[in-house]
């Protein structure tokens, strides 16, 4: 079938968005990991910074997405969702994972020597999403 309409163009990748359970908590949580939220953000329904390069970065509330899905409801289990901070070198990504987890913020794996040859590990955030930290190891 053949059209006369011009094609659309393709969207663009433009924000990464999490619903949370406590903004302050996930706020803080994040901003130790370089994350630039603007002063009062604790107390937002909905926060963003943007990332270099363009892509942001969103905070939600749960009540805000209620908001306009009545009937949303948490997940039951782990999500599916997977973020990653790339941190200076090895030794960064133990001092993050000791910062974090001394903070109080849960481990989902400790760091170690991965053998695609990057320092790894996955600290939680406020809501239990995955948060990894990792660096290239240097050439062995």
């Amino acid at each position: 079938m053949t059209t006369n309409q011009a094609p659309q163009p393709t969207p663009r990748f433009d924000m990464i968005g999490i619903v949370v359970s406590d903004m302050a908590a996930s706020v803080a949580f994040y901003r130790r990991l370089g994350l630039a939220f603007p002063e009062g953000a604790e107390q937002a329904p909905h926060v963003e910074v943007t990332l270099p390069g363009g892509l942001r970065f969103a905070l939600d509330t749960e009540a805000t997405l209620r908001s306009f899905m009545p009937d949303w409801r948490p997940p039951a289990s782990a999500g599916r969702i997977g973020l990653a901070f790339l941190c200076d070198g090895p030794a960064a990504v133990d001092a993050q994972y000791e910062a974090l987890t001394t903070a109080g913020y849960g481990s989902e794996l400790k760091p170690f020597d991965a053998f695609w040859g990057q320092r790894y590990a996955t600290v939680l955030d406020p809501d239990g999403n995955g948060v990894d930290l990792f660096a290239p190891l240097p050439d062995q």
